[in-house]
């Protein structure tokens, strides 16, 4: 039977009279892929940093790996691995020596160390570029590698924070391939944020918030499942005045979308769109029948759609390590 590896309750964070988070609870199981999905100030950058004992609760509390993230804070340093979204190589070290001085800040054993080194790389299909500089090393190589240097000192949970940004669609597949397959084998929780929706399809549940709340938190079939049957998007002469005549006339609860048009769940879409054209006073451009995605999903729980981010969810954490590892001590 898995456990909770992670404990969210009632999770608060205040700056003076701004509550960035504002009473969040879920839990994270062993061994799951967890996905946190939320606009820019939504809260999700400020849970994730005292998840990662960064920040101090203003209330409530958290616990990793059985750990509480205020009294036992470096037992859940020891218990994560992080890959942040910026890059956080050495790239005139090679891919071993990486590896090597990341197990040495985390007082990994030198003879663990080595097999543990050479497992990794062999699992991101690294080990034959082990001794090259890094900065001969693609993108997408770079990430694997990033990938395998969080799992050295074998983490019980990795958070990734948009794993992918800037990779190509087909370096985005590989890397997803490497992450899911060292999930099972190394039996890790992994807890990412990621901005791409379609990447979200691979979480086992996805968690959205927004305002410092969590407003729904379900498998992404369940998700897709809550919202309706089925979502139409209407192209108008005019989207704002379609939307209050939808709301007002059909109750409806119809979303604009950033560069035109209109979402709008329905029941049945085949049996709507009749209705939806003859409430309508103005021209209708286009109507596209379409099943939820997330990004419905979103649109429908949030009222807008999830923009890039430029996400800075670690940018504190990087110094606080940065400085650590200039000390000589493990940051985690």
């Amino acid at each position: 039977m898995s456990r909770s590896i992670i404990q969210a309750n009632d999770l608060v964070k205040a700056y003076g009279p701004v509550t960035a988070v504002d009473g969040v609870s879920f839990e994270v199981e062993e061994g799951e892929v967890f996905g946190f999905l939320g606009p820019n100030g939504a809260g999700k950058t400020t849970t994730i940093s005292m998840l990662c004992t960064l920040l101090n609760p203003t209330g409530g509390g958290a616990t990793v790996n059985g750990f509480d993230v205020v009294a036992d804070r470096a037992e859940v340093r020891a218990s994560i691995g992080i890959v942040f979204q910026d890059p956080s190589l050495d790239q005139y070290l090679t891919g071993q020596e990486n590896m090597r001085f990341h197990a040495s800040v985390y007082g990994v054993p030198r003879e663990t160390a080595r097999v543990r080194i050479k497992e990794l790389l062999e699992m991101v299909d690294l080990y034959d570029r082990r001794k090259d500089q890094v900065l001969t090393y693609s993108g997408g190589m770079r990430r694997r590698l990033e990938v395998a240097r969080g799992l050295v000192h074998y983490p019980t949970v990795l958070f990734l924070d948009e794993p992918t940004i800037g990779l190509d669609p087909q370096s985005r597949k590989h890397l997803w391939n490497y992450v899911l397959d060292l999930a099972k084998k190394e039996n890790i929780t992994i807890f990412l944020t990621t901005h791409y929706l379609d990447e979200a399809e691979h979480c086992d549940r996805i968690a959205i918030i927004d305002h410092g709340k969590i407003i729904a938190l379900d498998t992404p079939d369940g998700l897709k499942r809550s919202i309706g049957g089925d979502v139409l998007t209407l192209r108008t002469a005019d989207d704002p005045k379609a939307a209050r005549v939808l709301k007002t006339k059909l109750k409806l609860d119809p979303h604009e979308v950033a560069g035109g048009g209109i979402h709008v769940a329905v029941r049945n879409g085949d049996a709507a769109i009749p209705k939806i054209l003859k409430a309508l006073p103005m021209t209708v451009d286009s109507v596209t029948l379409t099943r939820p995605t997330l990004d419905d999903v979103f649109i429908e729980m949030t009222g807008r759609q999830l923009r890039d981010e430029q996400g800075d969810m670690m940018a504190g954490f990087r110094t606080a390590m940065a400085s650590r590892t200039r000390q000589g001590r493990p940051m985690m």
